[in-house]
């Protein structure tokens, strides 16, 4: 008997995982075309800023791997995504959770 729920409950933490994981991954690919579509052309995309843009604009605030944006607290970003900041304008349409999204996968560039 305890053998039986040792296999059940296995099979239950086995399936939870494996949803969480296509969870995340589905988060993880939503970031991504997100990023793709409305944050790529500035930030480039290896989130060190597209090329152009560092030569106009210097690299301070492009370079989404840099130490500062790597210690910055995540709810910072996300208003600063949803809100803009400097130069860098505000992006509309976004709900929280597709700022937070956009956010996980560039965070995940400096990897």
């Amino acid at each position: 008997m305890a053998i039986k729920r040792s296999i059940l409950a296995g099979s239950v933490i086995a399936a939870l995982m494996l949803a969480a994981g296509s969870t995340l991954a589905a988060e993880a690919k939503a970031g991504k075309s997100l990023y793709d579509k409305r944050c790529a052309s500035c930030h480039g995309a290896d989130g060190k800023g597209s090329p152009a843009m560092v030569k106009a604009m210097g690299e301070k605030g492009l370079n989404l791997t840099a130490k500062e944006v790597a210690s910055a607290k995540d709810e910072d970003l996300v208003k600063i995504i949803l809100e803009g900041k400097g130069k860098m304008p505000a992006t509309k349409g976004l709900s929280n959770d597709e700022a937070k999204q956009v956010l996980d996968y560039a965070r995940s560039l400096g990897k």
